[in-house]
């Protein structure tokens, strides 16, 4: 009996809440199997997971695991669930029931970064109507209190984000949005939001110092009539609260989708950065926000592995905390 209860005590801490997931892109040749990228998550101790394809490899591997999922609905699946809801129907059949309850799905993220003024504009009509055809089918399959349909966000979408408290949806992305918050709301759903300081500095290194980015500022940089901000990252976060409350989202919580720091290939991008940058990230998010204080912060760092074949800038192939020979980048501890 002793020994059961120890064993218990050791593992308690291990399975217990966390805050902290760990994004799994696969855009490389390299990159290990996916059950060895479930074993790595596991050594670890990395207790949820964002996926962005529909792997069945990987949700295959995650069987038993014990892991929480993240699954996206890739917006080139946007307009089929959109417009039938049969499909998506057999898209929860196929990548939801067939796991469940072996795999622990947390989110359907359906769409990530759609954006009206981006190339991804066309898909804005589709986000809404495929959340609720998806919500529909996991509710017809009494899931709806254990899985959570949701849609990524981005920054992008914000205006006025100086000071935090004037965060606004820009006036196009209001249209799109303020349905989407009130289909939250209604569902008791997070908004799933990927926060990045990295590209905030880079855009406006003029305006904002590498420390504020980083954690590492000594002291309160922008003052918000009673709030105070010491990193970028909270700044980013509250003027999305901001936004969202400004379109009947109060109470609405935001989990952090995405988060990283390129070790490579840009400006700042250098494995001191980034490790400070990850570092300081686990370590922040146990607490909250000068907007939402006390509570922690789920989050999820972006991303597993650095991704030889990810497009666009040369910084997107390195963010990874791990080499695709499975040799960590940096000496993190997650939770």
């Amino acid at each position: 009996m002793v020994s059961i209860l120890l064993l218990l005590g050791l593992l308690l801490p291990a399975i217990g809440a966390q805050s902290v997931g760990v994004c799994n892109g696969r855009l490389g040749d390299n990159l290990p199997s996916e059950q060895e990228v479930v074993d790595l998550y596991r050594a670890n101790g990395i207790g949820r997971m964002r996926i962005y394809d529909l792997n069945q490899a990987t949700l295959q591997a995650l069987r038993g695991s014990n892991i929480e999922l993240i699954l996206d609905v890739p917006n080139s699946d946007l307009q089929t669930l959109a417009s039938d809801a049969s499909a998506a129907t057999q898209w929860v059949q196929n990548n939801v029931r067939n796991y469940f309850p072996d795999v622990k799905f947390r989110y359907i993220s359906v769409g990530n970064e759609v954006d009206p003024n981006s190339g991804t504009a066309q898909f804005v009509p589709f986000v809404l109507p495929a959340m609720q055809n998806i919500y529909k089918a996991i509710a017809a399959a009494g899931l709806q209190d254990q899985i959570k349909v949701s849609t990524a966000t981005y920054s992008a979408l914000v205006s006025d984000s100086y000071p935090p408290s004037q965060g606004n949806f820009k006036d196009n992305a209001r249209s799109f949005m303020e349905p989407i918050i009130g289909f939250l709301v209604n569902n008791r759903s997070p908004l799933l939001a990927n926060i990045y300081p990295y590209f905030g500095y880079i855009g406006d290194p003029v305006n904002i110092q590498l420390p504020y980015a980083l954690f590492t500022a000594p002291g309160v940089v922008v003052e918000d009539n009673s709030y105070q901000y010491s990193n970028l990252f909270d700044a980013m976060l509250d003027a999305m609260y901001s936004a969202v409350e400004k379109v009947g989202g109060q109470g609405l919580e935001i989990v952090v989708s995405e988060s990283g720091w390129p070790s490579e290939g840009g400006n700042a991008a250098t494995m001191d950065n980034a490790s400070t940058y990850y570092r300081n990230l686990i370590n922040h998010v146990k607490g909250g926000t000068p907007k939402k204080p006390g509570n922690a912060i789920e989050t999820y760092l972006f991303a597993m592995f650095d991704e030889n074949l990810k497009p666009n800038a040369e910084t997107e192939k390195h963010f990874g905390l791990f080499y695709p020979n499975k040799q960590p980048k940096y000496q993190v501890t997650f939770n």
